[in-house]
């Protein structure tokens, strides 16, 4: 169990020394002991405020954190296990149209139980009130980081938790929709921690406290500085800046062991860099994409990236989802792509290739954002370019860019296979090729 700090204590760990300023709480009448007139609600109300010395399950205010100026929203899981009332939601509206107001971004602190029985379905429906204020913010273009203290469930984790474009978490923290005491009797506890979500692809890290406000001053740093040029695309790192002689030395370059891979062109390009996870859908694919945020030259950059691995369907459900939140916030986006192609297995067509394919390439079609992609390796099929931009890609010179491997050319057309190797100059898949035909725009240090 991750260590349960009040809501004050938690925005002191965090904040810049100093910058934390409480927003007023709006003023509500209500009647005795609530609005289903609940017996001992206002007693119970009043023994959560003797012993947290707040008036509700969350303290809203502005602070500095990194540097960076955001809206936090606090639970105090001491006051009624952290649940939402109407006088919650009425503080989370406001912290919600502050951030707003001021253009900044919101770090919701979630400590929570769910949602208060004391007022029944108006406390239920106070979700949909949070729900409409970050879809809100989300339209504005304004940045939600969330952290997940212990527990956080029930309406609070679908809400201000998993809603939010980042999530961290920390270690051994319960995160899960069903609470310890409403789950099955036979549920495995494992299922409902930080790490499990992380796992599960619903959280992007679990932070450690000391290690909390750093990086979550670096999220926000990088989450709020737009900007409307694209991103150049990287130098190449290959030893040979001479372009391939013929398809199949485009081939045998591109495979090539010794050919420099995504996380040296990631590193030679970003001063820092932090990674997303998870494509919200119950899936990871660290092993072939690598999505998240960086720096430049002094600005933010997003970037999504192939492996050289094939691709799985999370992994491109995670690129789209990396490339809405750039183009939401006005951050350019580089691609790399590097692949055979998308997974064929079975497993992969149960976990929808195609739909997440499709998913990647209105993402690309639709952002407004620019997009600057280089082809660093294999670009093997659609797999490959749905992640590549239309008129902004780019190419090394060890790269090729086919509409299929040479080889399934070679068996689909019923050819030998002495005949690969001619297949592949037929394909036209040089980078050289690619220029040529008005694929790409040009090659880097070719």
């Amino acid at each position: 169990m991750a260590e349960r700090l009040s809501a004050r204590e938690v925005v002191t760990a965090l904040a810049d020394d100093a910058t934390f300023a409480e927003l007023p709480a709006p003023a509500r009448k209500s009647r005795p002991d609530g609005p289903l007139a609940w017996p001992g609600y206002d007693d119970s109300r009043a023994r959560a405020a003797e012993r947290t010395g707040e008036q509700e399950s969350v303290v809203c205010g502005t602070a500095r954190v990194g540097g960076v100026r955001a809206v936090l929203i606090a639970f105090e899981f001491g006051f009624l296990g952290g649940s939402l009332g109407e006088r919650t939601g009425d503080r989370l509206e406001a912290a919600y149209a502050y951030a707003r107001e001021r253009r900044l971004p919101v770090v919701p602190l979630v400590a929570t139980g769910g949602s208060r029985m004391q007022e029944g379905m108006l406390a239920l429906t106070q979700l949909q009130r949070v729900a409409r204020q970050s879809a809100l913010n989300r339209e504005a273009g304004l940045a939600q980081v969330a952290v997940l203290r212990d527990p956080t469930t029930g309406g609070g984790w679908a809400t201000l938790g998993a809603g939010a474009d980042v999530v961290l978490a920390l270690p051994g923290a319960q995160v899960g929709f069903a609470g310890s005491r409403v789950r099955p009797a036979d549920a495995d506890p494992a299922a409902y921690t930080a790490e499990a979500q992380v796992a599960a692809g619903a959280a992007d890290a679990v932070v450690g406290p000391q290690e909390l406000r750093e990086t979550l001053g670096r999220w926000l740093r990088l989450l709020t500085r737009p900007s409307t040029t694209p991103a150049p695309p990287p130098g190449p790192l290959g030893e040979s800046a001479v372009l391939p002689v013929t398809g199949w030395d485009a081939v045998r370059r591109a495979r090539s062991p010794q050919r420099p891979r995504v996380g040296a062109y990631l590193d030679a390009y970003f001063t820092e860099r932090t990674a997303i996870s998870g494509d919200r859908c119950g899936g990871t694919d660290p092993e072939g994409m690598l999505c998240g945020f960086g720096t430049h030259e002094g600005r933010t950059v997003a970037y999504a990236a192939q492996t050289g691995t094939a691709t799985r369907p999370a992994g491109y459900r995670t690129a789209a989802r990396l490339i809405r939140l750039a183009d939401r916030l006005g951050i350019p986006v580089l691609t790399l792509v590097d692949t055979p192609g998308a997974a064929n297995d079975a497993e992969a067509e149960r976990q929808g290739a195609g739909a997440a394919i499709a998913d990647l390439f209105g993402a690309v079609a639709g952002a407004r954002t620019p997009v600057t992609t280089l082809v660093i390796g294999e670009g093997g099929s659609g797999g490959a370019l749905a992640l590549a931009a239309p008129g902004n890609t780019w190419a090394t010179p060890d790269s090729y860019f086919s509409v299929i491997a040479p080889e399934l050319a070679a068996a689909i057309l019923k050819r030998p296979p002495r005949e690969v190797e001619s297949t592949a100059d037929q394909l036209r898949i040089r980078p050289q090729d690619l220029v040529e035909l008005g694929v790409i725009r040009g090659t880097v240090g070719g």
